[in-house]
């Protein structure tokens, strides 16, 4: 038996809709994390007592500390899914890039912007 080097076309167009639903999801979680990060939301303390505000003031910047590590890591994701997006226009989408082998279409479903099979990922960690 002949083993798949690449997707095939119409394998492509399933990732690749699997991919825009979780970027499109991404990138509405990324920009409520910028607006809270810059109080567009409205739950700010400036309406309450001095007493109050002045408690929570290092409850907020640990928040948006919080926040701010949250945005970056959802970019960093952001970003993954958008170079996966051109992996599957170049048809190398799903190519292990230790092995060259192709990871498996359930390990792409779940984590779409893979670019180690599992025994990729596992050997780097030795």
């Amino acid at each position: 038996m002949i083993e798949k080097t690449r997707y095939s076309d119409s394998e492509l167009e399933e990732f690749r809709a699997i991919i825009r639903d979780k970027l499109e999801l991404a990138q509405r979680d990324y920009e409520q994390l910028k607006r809270s990060i810059m109080n567009l939301d409205g739950n700010d303390t400036d309406d309450t007592s001095p007493t109050y505000k002045v408690l929570e003031e290092g409850a907020n910047t640990l928040s948006k500390e919080e926040t701010a590590r949250l945005a970056q890591r959802q970019l960093k994701f952001i970003q993954g899914l958008q170079a996966a997006l051109i992996r599957v226009e170049n048809k190398t989408y799903g190519i292990c890039r230790e092995t060259g082998k192709l990871i498996p279409a359930e390990r792409l479903r779940a984590v779409p912007h893979a670019t180690l099979s599992i025994e990729a990922k596992n050997d780097g960690k030795k």
